[in-house]
């Protein structure tokens, strides 16, 4: 009877004889990291999260902010929000405004270009591109290849494939118990943001003038 089936079939032949059996799935089972009212704060089961608490306000425009962790992932930001919705920013972006659109719920993928290949490169983008709630950027000098941030939390990582960068951004993308804001828009800003030509990073010191993290 299985040869005879075998001769029907386009795609060759295998010894099960039941055709209702589902072929194993490829996909991780990410719902250990799915936040809900009894599992908040998911991330936390994550190797390597740092957490950290920081209360949102606005700097002044044009201001910048004396970020006390590099990439920043909260306190005082921008008054207008990155473009976060499935954005792969080519060029590194402005601390400030990318911090803001932590606020409302997105993860922030940066990597540094000088250590990411190609190939790495490309993984990060099809996980990113036209994704809601989603920004990815080169970021300079970065201390590691590649780091995630979202509002109060970083996982930085050795590898572009690290099973762990899907499970942080399940854990904390839109994460209404984590985020300030969430829900909030994460497209164009009416601010001004253009995702096009965004407001670059700068990568000297704040002087003087710069504004505390926290505080008014």
């Amino acid at each position: 009877m299985v040869a005879a089936a075998c001769l029907a079939l386009v795609a060759g032949c295998s010894s099960r004889t039941s055709t209702n059996e589902a072929p194993p799935s490829t996909k991780p089972d990410m719902s250990a990291f799915e936040p809900s009212e009894d599992n908040q704060d998911p991330s936390k089961a994550i190797e390597g999260v740092v957490v950290t608490e920081y209360q949102p306000s606005h700097a002044l425009d044009g201001q910048r902010v004396a970020y006390d962790k590099a990439p920043p992932y909260g306190g005082k930001h921008a008054g207008t929000w990155a473009d976060c919705a499935g954005t792969v920013y080519v060029k590194p972006v402005r601390n400030e405004n990318m911090v803001h659109a932590l606020e409302h719920g997105a993860v922030w993928i940066a990597y540094d270009p000088a250590t990411v290949r190609a190939s790495e490169l490309e993984t990060l983008a099809a996980k990113v591109d036209g994704q809601p709630y989603l920004m990815l950027s080169p970021y300079p000098d970065l201390d590691a290849p590649v780091s995630l941030q979202s509002w109060g939390h970083q996982l930085k990582l050795d590898q572009a494939d690290d099973e762990r960068i899907d499970q942080f951004i399940t854990a904390l993308r839109d994460n209404r118990y984590t985020t300030p804001e969430p829900g909030a828009p994460c497209g164009t800003s009416p601010g001004g943001f253009d995702v096009a030509n965004p407001p670059p990073f700068d990568p000297s010191p704040p002087g003087p003038d710069a504004a505390p993290v926290e505080g008014p």
